[in-house]
């Protein structure tokens, strides 16, 4: 049996996976790990990737609703491991990168949430070293994790409620800190995350940010405790901000902003980031205005 089950959910990219599986099958001690690809309900080529790196290490499972928390706990329940492993499918893993996450685990006494450096680069060849600004402090990050198995059982997996983007893997990251999980960040368990200039448009990032205030009601309303109020902005004074920096004569202001600014420039990142800010408390608000779960 693998020491480790390596999890990549994905949806529609087919490019990104591609070189994403390519490098895992250039780790280290190939041996000592499995990688299951979880294709969400993908409608592009993905299925001819998946296929065109299968062996007796790789196996891809399909979960035709695209639910982020259903395709990892689909990875879960497929995994052999002792140790799973979470990358998102646009990243690309140095040849140590699952060694490293199994090294901290071996080293810590205790069972562990092991996270590393996350480095953003442009493209997959554009290769740096971690530095200070890598450092993370959040618990449960999908995109570079690692964890037991049996704890992620112990806690129920992936809460599937959690239909959208956004805080599905920071309310399983509650859920084992609460277990008494201790976090150990591993510098050496790094991974670049492949994100073009300008791969993100303005308007994706908005509809992101709706879903993602969307799930912050769910999360609030699951665990209305003041840590999980202020991680997801949902307080008094944070609003009252809103109010006023997101008014309507400004939204316009920051609109035209993202039109004549050039893009890359403070002033368009600015303003980029304020209409972002907004779209993401409109829909918190709105969501925990509504009667849900």
């Amino acid at each position: 049996m693998p020491d480790a089950s390596v999890v990549v959910a994905t949806h529609n990219r087919v490019r990104e996976l591609g070189d994403c599986l390519a490098a895992l099958a250039l780790q280290s001690n190939p041996e000592r790990f499995e990688v299951i690809v979880v294709d969400n309900g993908s409608q592009d080529q993905t299925h001819e990737v998946i296929a065109a790196h299968a062996s007796d290490r790789v196996r891809g499972v399909f979960v035709a609703d695209p639910n982020r928390a259903k395709a990892r706990n689909a990875g879960i329940a497929q995994a052999r491991g002792r140790i799973v492993i979470f990358c998102d499918d646009d990243t690309v893993a140095p040849e140590n990168f699952v060694a490293e996450h199994l090294r901290a685990h071996d080293e810590h006494a205790r069972s562990a949430v092991v996270s590393g450096p996350i480095v953003n680069v442009p493209d997959k060849d554009h290769v740096i070293v971690p530095a200070a600004r890598h450092y993370s402090r959040a618990f449960f990050c999908t995109c570079n994790v690692s964890v037991p198995k049996v704890d992620l059982e112990a806690v129920g997996g992936f809460d599937e409620r959690y239909d959208l983007y956004g805080w599905e893997d920071t309310d399983v990251g509650l859920r084992l800190r609460s277990r008494g999980l201790a976090r150990v960040f591993a510098w050496p368990a790094y991974i670049y995350h492949v994100k073009p200039p300008r791969s993100v448009t303005l308007d994706r990032r908005r509809a992101l940010a709706i879903e993602k205030g969307t799930m912050a009601a769910r999360f609030v309303r699951k665990v209305p405790s003041l840590a999980v109020r202020l991680a997801t902005g949902a307080y008094t004074a944070n609003f009252a901000r809103a109010a006023i920096v997101n008014a309507k004569p400004l939204r316009t202001f920051y609109e035209r902003l993202t039109r004549s600014a050039r893009p890359g420039s403070l002033v368009h990142a600015f303003a980029s980031e304020a209409l972002v800010d907004a779209a993401y408390l409109d829909a918190l608000k709105s969501a925990l205005r509504r009667a849900e779960w």
